[in-house]
């Protein structure tokens, strides 16, 4: 039973930044918050981390009087340890594309590229990409062997977070399955690490955080309870109360479509990343490099803010006249191209109009997400609500021409942050236990409908392969 006095922090340690919800146990009331910037950049170390969450959690006004506590971090980042639990080096996070060729010299190593994938898939779920922990591992390895030699304990930054907050040696790290499943060492289906898997990477064995329930108490923080904390992803399903049934389409530095599921999900194809959610089901994700930052960086081509670049979408027609854009601007995941760069096509007199590029732009964007979706469908996810989030759901091109790209309803939650919402909400559990969460109510969606285009993604997709095949000529 939650105390009805009790307040609980949920913490959202982001690729760009880390905040901080302190809320009411028992009916989610917002009490106070805070924020501070992390550094720029595809490695940082984790001690910025650290101050960035003493700074949020001043401007929050501390955490002398919460009772439990909940890290949910940025997944993939390679967080390695001495054996005085001492930082080795800067940690690699997931946008970091430079363990590519490992990745792939990972999948070949488990029987050539097909049977690798395949092989890959049946043991943790995943096949690795330059953003998952384990191809980090193995370029580390190979490309600074020393480094790779001091590592005692490899952790992800959500996990380092708890273990500063709470723990001494290094056989007190703590993670949870959400987390974990992200590695490419651990599977979601078994709830083990493969160890064998993380030695082939690594090149020897090392300590790794124990992988607690979604409810279990990872340690103290003064008076505070610790609970198990999760990745990004997971807490923003649990922040928004996601279910079977729900697809969390999420528009932030990264684009992810997740969906709820009872089962494990193996893709071969590496599409679908078969992740754990923080409640003991599973989170089948699909996720893009590119996704807010293509707003942003249309923005600064065109030499309007948000809301004008918003406005000059929404007055070019479905489509674009044609004009298409692939935005492959930091290389991409899904599908995996590390190395490849943006492309626009289909200039003809008529679409050279900042309306049209505009428009092309955030119809590039929805069209990865919507791959991503049809995938998930093709593996056996039900969609019954789509729930619009993250940073770019603030445009109103976005919400509005969602719907047309995507072929359903999209439905938008008040603005929020559902990670760390997600995170204070998974703190309420841990300190009143039970078999759920608590049931903390969110306020009326806004629902958007409008009539699919298919033609929009049948252009996108001839752009994106034509863009393909040239590059691999």
């Amino acid at each position: 039973m939650v105390d009805k006095t009790a307040l609980v922090a949920g913490v959202d340690s982001s690729t760009q930044s880390c905040k901080i919800v302190i809320r009411d146990a028992e009916t989610g009331r917002l009490a106070r918050e805070g924020r501070a910037s992390h550094p720029d950049g595809t490695e940082v170390h984790p001690e910025a981390w650290w101050t960035a969450l003493a700074e949020a959690a001043r401007q929050a006004g501390g955490l002398d009087d919460v009772a439990a506590i909940s890290v949910a971090g940025q997944q993939h980042g390679m967080v390695c340890l001495d054996e005085r639990g001492e930082v080795v080096r800067p940690a690699l996070l997931w946008n970091d594309t430079r363990s590519a060729r490992a990745a792939t010299d990972l999948i070949a190593e488990l029987g050539g590229l097909d049977a690798g994938r395949r092989a890959w898939a049946d043991a943790v779920g995943l096949v690795p990409v330059a953003s998952f922990t384990v191809t980090k591992l193995r370029w580390l390895a190979e490309h600074e062997p020393d480094n790779a030699a001091r590592t005692r304990a490899v952790c992800l930054p959500h996990d380092w977070l708890t273990w500063r907050l709470g723990g001494t040696g290094l056989d007190s790290l703590t993670t949870d399955r959400g987390d974990a499943s992200g590695t490419g060492y651990y599977s979601a289906a078994t709830g083990e690490y493969r160890r064998d898997l993380l030695e082939r990477a690594l090149g020897h064995d090392a300590v790794l955080p124990r992988v607690l329930g979604p409810a279990e108490q990872a340690g103290r923080h003064a008076a505070a309870v610790l609970a198990p904390g999760t990745g990004d992803n997971a807490a923003a399903a649990l922040g928004l109360g996601a279910g079977p049934g729900d697809v969390v389409l999420s528009i932030g530095t990264s684009g992810v479509v997740s969906a709820v599921a009872g089962n494990p999900t193996a893709d071969p194809t590496g599409t679908v990343a078969g992740f754990a959610d923080a409640t003991g089901r599973f989170l089948p994700l699909v996720c893009t490099l590119n996704a807010a930052r293509v707003l942003d960086s249309a923005a600064r081509m065109l030499g309007v803010d948000h809301e004008a670049l918003s406005r000059l979408a929404l007055s070019a027609p479905a489509g674009s006249d044609g004009l298409v854009v692939v935005p492959y601007l930091e290389g991409e995941r899904t599908p995996n191209r590390p190395d490849a760069t943006g492309a626009i096509h289909g200039l003809r007199l008529e679409t050279t109009t900042p309306a049209h590029l505009a428009r092309a732009a955030v119809e590039g964007l929805l069209c990865g997400l919507a791959d991503g979706l049809e995938a998930l469908v093709a593996h056996g996810a039900r969609v019954e609500r789509v729930l619009l989030v993250g940073g770019g759901a603030r445009s109103e091109a976005v919400r509005r021409i969602a719907p047309t790209v995507l072929g359903v309803p999209v439905h938008v939650p008040p603005p929020g942050e559902y990670v760390a919402d997600g995170a204070a909400r998974q703190a309420a559990w841990t300190l009143g236990g039970g078999d759920a969460p608590p049931a903390w109510r969110l306020g009326a969606a806004e629902v958007h409908n409008a009539r699919p285009v298919p033609a929009v993604r049948e252009r996108y997709a001839q752009v994106r392969e034509l863009v393909a095949r040239r590059a691999d000529n």
